[in-house]
């Protein structure tokens, strides 16, 4: 059964085996006039004013996942939450929740070409996605033609969704055989698993 082509950002899939059971989302700061959207499990970076932006495909420290905000909306006169930044001015700085967490996995659909078996245990990069209008939520895929070794990759391939989900039914993403399979990594490089600073 092919895939059906519906990204939808990195979604939390659970920690590695052998760490702490213990996790929860790490708060940074929006700078109320930064004009990019942000969806729901995009892919964030630190920059050097102490603020975090969505990240762009390239090879770049990685601060965590976006999982909502709050913030002062001006039009409504109160704050409020969000499960994206909707990249207009707001009334003030957001908070955003993001997960950290090096230990996290996270399940994401491929770009175009399938991600195999073979492909376990190489570093590979994503493709930044337009959040939905609607829901906010990310469009964000992992990009199969980056696969290498490069350390400076932001993730791990550490397993195929078709080993924790059936094949049968109506389920997306689990025919490694076409494109769109989806596919379980981990946090390669990112800030808390960096000795590199943001400055």
């Amino acid at each position: 059964m092919a895939n059906v082509n519906a990204p939808n950002g990195f979604t939390y899939f659970g920690r590695m085996d052998g760490g702490s059971p213990t996790m929860g989302n790490t708060t940074r700061k929006i700078l109320s006039t930064y004009n990019v959207a942000i969806g729901f499990g995009d892919p964030v970076i630190s920059v050097a004013s102490g603020y975090i932006q969505r990240a762009t495909a390239s090879t770049v420290q990685i601060a965590g996942m976006f999982y909502g905000c709050s913030y002062l909306n001006t039009a409504v006169g109160r704050v409020v939450w969000s499960p994206f930044w909707p990249g207009t001015a707001q009334g003030s700085d957001a908070t955003a929740y993001i997960n950290s967490d090096p230990q996290s996995l996270f399940l994401v659909q491929t770009l175009s070409t399938a991600v195999v078996f073979a492909d376990i245990d190489a570093n590979i990069n994503f493709a930044i996605g337009e959040p939905s209008t609607v829901t906010g939520i990310s469009t964000t895929s992992i990009d199969q033609s980056t696969i290498a070794t490069t350390d400076t990759l932001p993730f791990r391939v550490v397993g195929l969704y078709s080993d924790y989900e059936t094949a049968s039914g109506a389920v997306n993403g689990t025919d490694n055989a076409s494109a769109y399979n989806r596919i379980i990594v981990a946090p390669n490089f990112w800030d808390r698993r960096s000795l590199v600073g943001i400055v």
